[in-house]
C-alpha cells in the first residue's frame, strides 16, 4: 500500500478538486475554495480517505516552486530595481506592524516574546500562490500595480528565508543561555554570505549557461523536449539552491525564471510550463485544506478571530497607508492592501518550524492554518469589495482624482516603459511571405509585431529590427505579447 501513496493522493486530490471545483464554480465561489474543501475531505480530520500528509507537502511545494518560476519569467531583475523605493520599505514596515500586532495579542494569552513574534511573522507574509492567481485573474499582473504587489512579496518571501535559518540559531541561544550572542550573529552573517554567493552564482554562470542551453533545445525544433528542458531547469535550480546553499527551493526558482526571463525564449517557456504549474497549484490548496482542523473553530474561537482580524484588518490597514504615505493613487493602495490579505505556504513553513524547534506552543500551528484557509476563502470578497469602493469614490470628484493621479514623487519612485504596440498589425511568421508582408507594412508605415517559433528565422527577424516574440502562436500568452489585444 505505501507504494501506491503517491498515485493515490494525486488521483485523488485532483479528482475531489475537480468535483468541489464544479461545485464551487456552480456555486459561484471562488474555485480554490472547493480545492481548500477536497483537502479537508481527504485530511486527518474528517472520517474516510485520509491521504499522506507528508506527500502532500512535497507536492505543493513543487507547485509553488513552479508558480516562483513563473512569477520570475515575468519579473525581470529591471522590473524588481524599478520598484525597490516602494515594495523594500513598504514590506518592511507592513512586517513590522503586522508582527507587533501578533505579540501584543500572544502577550494577552500568556505566550512567550519569541513565541509572539514568530506568530506576528506567520500572520505578516502573504501567500505567493494566492496574490498571483488573484492578480491574473483581474488582469493586474503585469500592470505597475501588479508589478508593485509581486515586488512586495518577493521582499517578504526573503525576510521569511532568513528568518527560517535563524530560527534555529535563537532557539540554541535560548537553550544555551546569554553566551551564545556570538553564534547568532555568526550565523546570521552566513545566511547573508550563501543568499548573495547563490545569486553570484546565477548572475554570473547561470545567466550564460541556462538561455545557451535550452536556445540548443529550441533550435532542435522539439516541443516536448523543450517543455522538458525547461521543466528540468527550473526544479534542478530550485532543490539544487536548497541543497548547496540551503536557499528556499521556491526562492531558488525564482532566480531561475529571472535568469530565463532576460533571454527571448521567456515567453514561450512560459506558455509551456503553465499547465503543468495549474495542475501543482491545484495541489498546493488541497495540501492546505488537509491541515484544516475544523475543531479550532470552538476550541479557539478568540485566538482565530484575532489572527484574522491582524491578517484581513491590521495588515491590509498597514499597506494601505505605507502606500498612500509613498503618494501613489487610492485604487493603487487599495489594490496592494487587498493582495496582502490573506497568509499561506511560508506561514505554513514558520509555524511547523518554530513548534518543531519549541519557540510556540502546539495550538499555533491550529490557529495559523485556520486563518490561512480563512483569508484564503475570504480574500476573493475582499477584491470584490474594491469595485463598490471605487464606484462610491468616482462620484465624488476629489475622490476620483485621488483614484487615478499618480503624484510626482510616486513617479520617481518607479521606472515605467510601456512601450506598448497601438493599433499595429501581428504578423505570424516571418519566411518568405512575411518577409514581403513586413516590407510592404514599412513602406505604409504601419507599425507590427512579428510572432515566430523556428529560432533562425527569430533572429533574422530581430536584427532587421522587429519587434519580435519567440514561440507557437497558437498558445495565448505567446499572442498577449505580442500586442494582439491592441493590434488592428
Amino acid at each position: 500500500m505505501h507504494q501506491t501513496q503517491l498515485i493515490a493522493i494525486i488521483s485523488a486530490g485532483l479528482g475531489l478538486a475537480f468535483i468541489f471545483g464544479l461545485i464551487a464554480n456552480r456555486l459561484r465561489l471562488p474555485l480554490l475554495v472547493g480545492y481548500l474543501a477536497a483537502g479537508l475531505v481527504v485530511g486527518p480530520f474528517t472520517p474516510g480517505f485520509v491521504a499522506d500528509q507528508g506527500l502532500a507537502t512535497q507536492l505543493s511545494e513543487i507547485g509553488v516552486s513552479l508558480l516562483m518560476f513563473g512569477v520570475g519569467l515575468h519579473f525581470s531583475i529591471r522590473d524588481l530595481l524599478s520598484v525597490k523605493n516602494i515594495a523594500i520599505p513598504g514590506a518592511l514596515a507592513q512586517i513590522g506592524m503586522a508582527t507587533l500586532l501578533g505579540l501584543l495579542v500572544t502577550r494577552l494569552w500568556g505566550w512567550s516574546l519569541t513565541a509572539g513574534i514568530v506568530f506576528g511573522l506567520c500572520l505578516s507574509v502573504a501567500s505567493t500562490v494566492v496574490l498571483l492567481r488573484a492578480l491574473a485573474d483581474r488582469g493586474e499582473l503585469e500592470t505597475i500595480n501588479g508589478r508593485i504587489a509581486v515586488g512586495w512579496l518577493i521582499v517578504e518571501d526573503l525576510i521569511t528565508v532568513i528568518a527560517l535559518v535563524a530560527m534555529p540559531v535563537v532557539a540554541e541561544a535560548l537553550q544555551a543561555g546569554p553566551e551564545s550572542r556570538g553564534t547568532v550573529v555568526t550565523t546570521l552573517a552566513m545566511t547573508f554570505l550563501k543568499v548573495a554567493c547563490f545569486v553570484g552564482l546565477m548572475l554570473i554562470v547561470g545567466k550564460r549557461l541556462i538561455p545557451r542551453v535550452l536556445g540548443r533545445v529550441a533550435r532542435s525544433g522539439s516541443k516536448e523536449l523543450f517543455t522538458v528542458g525547461v521543466l528540468a531547469i527550473a526544479l534542478g535550480v530550485a532543490f539544487g539552491s536548497a541543497a548547496l546553499f540551503g536557499v528556499s527551493p521556491a526562492l531558488g526558482a525564482f532566480f531561475a525564471g529571472v535568469i530565463l526571463s532576460e533571454s527571448d525564449l521567456a515567453y514561450q517557456a512560459g506558455a509551456e510550463t503553465r499547465p503543468v504549474q495549474d495542475a501543482f497549484t491545484v495541489l498546493f490548496f488541497v495540501a492546505i485544506g488537509m491541515l484544516f482542523d475544523p475543531s479550532v473553530l470552538l476550541s479557539h474561537p478568540w485566538h482565530l478571530l484575532a489572527g484574522l482580524s491582524i491578517v484581513m484588518v491590521g495588515k491590509s490597514l498597514a499597506a494601505l497607508v505605507i502606500v498612500m504615505l509613498f503618494k501613489f493613487p487610492v485604487a493603487t493602495a487599495l489594490l496592494i492592501s487587498a493582495s496582502l490579505a490573506q497568509i499561506g505556504e511560508f506561514s505554513f513553513v514558520l509555524v511547523a518550524m518554530g513548534i518543531q524547534l519549541k519557540l510556540m506552543p502546539p495550538e499555533a500551528l491550529s490557529i495559523v492554518v485556520a486563518t490561512a484557509v480563512l483569508s484564503i476563502g475570504l480574500n476573493p470578497a475582499v477584491f470584490q469589495s474594491l469595485e463598490p469602493i471605487k464606484q462610491f469614490a468616482q462620484k465624488n470628484p476629489r475622490f476620483a482624482k485621488m483614484m487615478r493621479t499618480r503624484n510626482r514623487r510616486a513617479a520617481r519612485l518607479i521606472d515605467i516603459d510601456p512601450d506598448e504596440l497601438q493599433d499595429h498589425v501581428v504578423l505570424v511568421g516571418f519566411g518568405g511571405v512575411g518577409q514581403t508582408i513586413a516590407k510592404a507594412l514599412v513602406a505604409e508605415h504601419i507599425s507590427f509585431s512579428v510572432i515566430e517559433q523556428d529560432p533562425t528565422t527569430y533572429e533574422v527577424a530581430s536584427k532587421r529590427g522587429c519587434q519580435s516574440v519567440f514561440g507557437d502562436a497558437s498558445r495565448d500568452e505567446i499572442l498577449k505579447h505580442a500586442g494582439v489585444k491592441n493590434a488592428k
